[in-house]
């Protein structure tokens, strides 16, 4: 009896040992792995921009009554699961800055926030939707319940400021329903086209049976040589 008393002890001991460490796992070293992860991702875009934008090709045609105006180029496309844009929210505190990468897959997501990559491009017409994890890997959308109508959410492409607006408090659904992310989410409120943004996180906290959505539209433009806009300081 007291062999079979100890062994449950020691498998008890275990078991509580296990559950600590992996606790800890989720709670800490996740954080930890991913806060490192985003600054790294942070500092590949600055390098990056640090060579300065692309210029634009100039046409080199004589000028005459033929002459036709150069087709600006088209814009690069994102790449597969790169950086290419960085995002704030002043809501969630002064130095939150978060590195928006291509694509939604679990690998990406452990990196930064990712972009829906078959919604709009950010700042394009249509609906730049962005999904980000609530818990876990640096809880980058920990606050998301804090939204409010009317606060920005800014991002920088290295080239211009993107200031949007959040229209709502944010949105409970389901996973299913994609249709947040149509070019007009019509759940949002919206009429017609427009330039938005979608933010998407789980719902609860420690959970992922649902989903909080928040929508925006996009307020304001600013090249990058005229310095942040007004919304980042606050």
């Amino acid at each position: 009896m007291r062999l079979i008393v100890r062994t449950f002890s020691e498998i008890c001991v275990t078991v509580g040992t296990v559950i600590v460490l992996f606790v800890t796992y989720v709670l800490f070293w996740t954080g930890v792995r991913a806060d490192s992860a985003m600054d790294g991702e942070l500092d590949r875009l600055q390098q990056r921009w640090s060579t300065g934008p692309v210029a634009d090709p100039k046409s080199t045609a004589e000028p005459g009554p033929r002459a036709e105006r150069p087709k600006p180029p088209a814009p690069e496309p994102y790449e597969d699961g790169k950086p290419f844009a960085v995002m704030y929210i002043p809501r969630f505190g002064e130095g939150w800055a978060k590195p928006v990468l291509e694509g939604t897959a679990t690998g990406t997501l452990k990196k930064g926030l990712g972009h829906y990559s078959a919604t709009a491009r950010l700042g394009g017409s249509g609906n730049f939707a962005v999904a980000g994890h609530r818990r876990t890997y640096g809880d980058p959308f920990k606050d998301f319940p804090k939204l409010r109508s009317g606060d920005a959410v800014v991002l920088n492409d290295g080239r211009t400021w993107f200031t949007y607006r959040i229209d709502r408090r944010p949105y409970r659904t389901l996973p299913a329903d994609v249709g947040v992310l149509d070019p007009v989410p019509e759940k949002a409120g919206y009429q017609g086209p427009g330039r938005y943004l979608t933010l998407t996180t789980c719902e609860p906290e420690w959970g992922h049976s649902h989903r909080l959505i928040a929508w925006a539209h996009l307020d304001a433009t600013r090249p990058v040589e005229h310095g942040k806009p007004g919304a980042l300081h606050r």
